[in-house]
């Protein structure tokens, strides 16, 4: 069975176009306002079709500007969705371990894990000790310091191939030094990680479940990418030619209908990755491209099911996660048709208690997954502004 609310809105998306909408990014301590993005924003400045974003080196460090372009619109929010956040946010504080690692499931010590819980609490303006969530991010953002090895690998206990977990780490470090670059030991945690990530590419432009450059699969090359992102994005240098063959990488997993195979090896599309695979070109600084336009309509031609029941729920809130980042990305149309549909089918999955379930990785993954993607017009955390 298709997720009622997405496919009610695939056939008006299918025909829609991608309208790429880039802007500086918002102070992130600013609050999020109600009003409507100005129609007085200066056109964003787009590069060219195919070709990456040139700004692969550091940015210039002065302070981001406000912009309209990144507070959420009225139609955005609605009273049933801030309830929503808030029940999830108290219920994930509510199940922080001592060690700052969350939930009691066997992926609990996995930094993964511990990192999303994190990104889901400073995507509702909090940050380390600072924030009414604010110890909890100092707690989560403790244990992956801690887990930062020698080599820069970002590893604890219950690692499901530890480059998964290394770039949802990665990604969180870099968005808290993006907030606060006075942090050294983030700083000195992050760019080992970054460098760890250059150093374990393969060549054929993509990375696996282990820190080394043999075989690539788009899944994990997709967390790497975006950690990538976040670093370049708070200052840290990004080697050009990691980005490049990392590009091309996931071009060479794109199928001919649009959706994104598991590596450059023969093999079916599978939404979840496609979804992925779509979110990645962006964060690599592909904004207008075939590949992307080709990405977009395969997953509103095959929106995702909805889920119920353990047998089906497979990977439901990863796919969720990278297409919501996908359809904001795309904006225009696309994301104001896609956007009510997933909050809304979001609000209620959630149980009593404010989480979410997931029979695979637990309540704490699934919840953390379900914030983030819920407080998307928040639009605080760095990576997600325009």
């Amino acid at each position: 069975m298709k997720s009622i609310a997405i496919v009610a809105i695939a056939g008006a998306l299918f025909a829609a176009p991608p309208t790429p909408n880039r802007a500086p990014p918002a102070e992130p301590s600013s609050p999020p306002s109600s009003s409507p993005p100005s129609d007085s924003e200066p056109a964003p400045v787009v590069p060219p079709r195919g070709e990456p974003d040139p700004a692969i080196e550091p940015p210039d460090p002065a302070p981001p500007k406000p912009t309209a372009q990144n507070n959420p619109t009225r139609d955005e929010i609605t009273p049933e969705m801030e309830q929503s956040i808030d029940r999830g946010l108290r219920y994930l504080a509510s199940i922080q371990n001592a060690d700052g690692t969350f939930g009691r499931n066997r992926y609990s010590k996995n930094v993964a894990i511990t990192a999303l819980a994190g990104l889901a609490f400073m995507a509702d303006g909090n940050l380390p000790d600072r924030g009414r969530y604010g110890e909890v991010v100092r707690r989560a953002l403790d244990f992956v310091i801690a887990a930062s090895t020698e080599t820069g690998l970002l590893v604890a206990e219950g690692s499901h191939g530890p480059m998964y977990g290394h770039g949802f780490a990665a990604l969180f470090l870099g968005e808290i030094y993006g907030m606060n670059p006075q942090d050294d030991r983030v700083r000195d945690a992050l760019v080992r990680a970054v460098q760890l990530i250059q150093n374990s590419q393969n060549q054929e432009g993509g990375w696996r479940y282990n820190p080394v450059p043999n075989d690539a699969d788009v899944s994990v090359t997709i967390c790497e990418i975006m950690a990538l992102r976040s670093a370049r994005n708070a200052g840290i240098k990004v080697e050009r030619d990691t980005i490049d063959r990392a590009v091309q990488y996931v071009r060479d997993c794109q199928n001919p209908d649009g959706g994104f195979r598991y590596m450059i090896s023969a093999g079916p599309s599978a939404w979840p990755r496609s979804a992925a695979g779509v979110a990645s070109l962006y964060y690599a600084g592909i904004y207008q491209d075939d590949a992307i336009d080709r990405g977009l309509e395969y997953l509103v031609r095959n929106a995702f099911p909805d889920g119920s029941g353990p047998g089906s729920q497979t990977h439901y809130f990863y796919g969720h996660y990278y297409a919501v980042q996908a359809m904001y990305l795309a904006g225009g149309d696309r994301w104001r048709r896609w956007w009510p549909a997933i909050r809304d089918e979001l609000v209620t999955k959630q149980d009593e208690m404010g989480a979410w379930s997931d029979y695979q990785f637990g309540q704490a993954y699934s919840t953390s997954m379900s914030l983030i993607i819920l407080q998307m017009p928040k639009r605080y955390l760095p990576i997600f502004q325009k």
